[in-house]
């Protein structure tokens, strides 16, 4: 094998770091709510939580389908959820207190791949000088972007916008904000709460963010709508989120097809989209081909609300997609990196890795030190489900007879 088939040396992709962080590590340690968070929420719920409610919407959320395309049935699902948040809701508008206590139980799970993204899960270390001074929140919900952005950006972001029609939830989201005490101010500054997206085409944002948000919409026309939408409101980083499920990674390949693929009419911006993460390739996913009905997802560990018998650390699936206007991620001293889409299975002396590769293609390699290289083998036992592994020609060969 050639010299050139290999790294050139240790710093062409470590950059200098030792094996177990190599860059291509990006999988966070047990992630923890901000201490500010927590207590606003311990202050919301003033009264004992419901674990069987919070586990009967956790079972609904992860059950969602796509909704039905019927119009008809679609108008009486909406006349019955406005029939239920009227009598949910009290004479001030405010959230019932049953209701408090289902939605905060959840805050955790929300707010976890959110900042998993933003911290580590790529975007702060694979791009160190972004320093977004504007965020859109689209479906914002209890406003758990903001606090996640806040985390990682506090010194540049100057305004924060979250739309979401649920007048009711952004009060919810407002009381959060101010710990539960109307006439506190904000422990987060700039943040403005809207029921409608903003209506100039012109107007943008550094980035955007959709969590939990497409799956709510009724039909496929509509999906592509708002990510048309939100794609024009993007200057920067376009972040969606969805539950690791089948039907949430589904959502979210409609949504790469169509921002890859789709020409609009009128082009405000003409920079196209680009992948940024998770995938190393803009072709075809090869999970929707081989494996239809395994979802792409990873998961984050994390350490839940701290409620009485609700102290466990848990672990969060989800899937993900981002996309950047700044083009295709260049690659790290020459070296091209593949995604590992399942757990790393170690053995004695060689590491089984499950990749999607830059070439498009979903490929099990079993990583030694005499076939790949000493460093390989070690950054390969030292990564994780999520994080990324350095590909040379080697590792290629491999796989492709592995596949044959």
């Amino acid at each position: 094998m050639s010299t050139a088939a290999q790294p050139r040396s240790q710093a062409d992709f470590l950059k200098g770091e030792p094996h177990r962080k190599h860059p291509g590590v990006i999988n966070l340690k047990t992630l923890r709510l901000p201490e500010e968070l927590q207590t606003a929420a311990r202050s919301i719920i003033h009264s004992k939580l419901s674990r069987v409610c919070g586990h009967l919407l956790t079972n609904f959320l992860w059950s969602r389908k796509r909704a039905v395309e019927d119009t008809a049935l679609r108008q009486k699902a909406v006349s019955m959820e406005k029939e239920l948040w009227e009598k949910a809701l009290q004479k001030k508008g405010e959230i019932t207190k049953t209701t408090k206590y289902i939605i905060i139980f959840q805050i955790s799970a929300i707010i976890v791949p959110i900042c998993s993204f933003f911290q580590s899960y790529q975007i702060k270390k694979r791009d160190p000088t972004f320093a977004p001074q504007s965020l859109l929140d689209f479906g914002s919900g209890l406003g758990t972007v903001v606090w996640a952005s806040h985390s990682c950006w506090a010194d540049s972001l100057k305004e924060m916008v979250c739309v979401d029609s649920s007048g009711p939830m952004n009060i919810l989201a407002e009381q959060l904000l101010k710990g539960d005490d109307d006439r506190a101010q904000p422990l987060i500054k700039h943040v403005y709460f809207r029921q409608f997206l903003p209506v100039s085409p012109k107007v943008q944002f550094d980035l955007v963010v959709a969590a939990f948000t497409l799956s709510e919409l009724p039909n496929v026309k509509e999906r592509e709508e708002a990510v048309l939408t939100l794609w024009r409101k993007t200057s920067s980083y376009l972040v969606l989120v969805e539950n690791g499920t089948k039907e949430g990674h589904h959502i979210l390949m409609e949504a790469r097809d169509t921002l890859l693929k789709k020409q609009e009419k009128i082009i405000y911006d003409s920079r196209p989209a680009s992948v940024f993460a998770p995938c190393p390739h803009e072709l075809m996913c090869p999970k929707l081909a081989l494996e239809p009905t395994v979802p792409c997802n990873f998961q984050q560990l994390y350490q839940p609300l701290p409620l009485p018998g609700h102290n466990e650390r848990q672990i969060e699936k989800f899937s993900f997609l981002i996309l950047t206007r700044s083009g295709p991620a260049e690659t790290t001293g020459g070296v091209d990196w593949a995604r590992l889409v399942a757990p790393v299975l170690r053995k004695t002396r060689h590491v089984h890795c499950r990749m999607c590769c830059p070439n498009g293609q979903l490929q099990h390699v079993v990583v030694t030190a005499r076939k790949h290289s000493r460093d390989v083998y070690r950054c390969a036992r030292s990564s994780d489900w999520g994080d990324q592994l350095p590909v040379i020609q080697r590792l290629q060969e491999d796989a492709q007879s592995d596949s044959e």
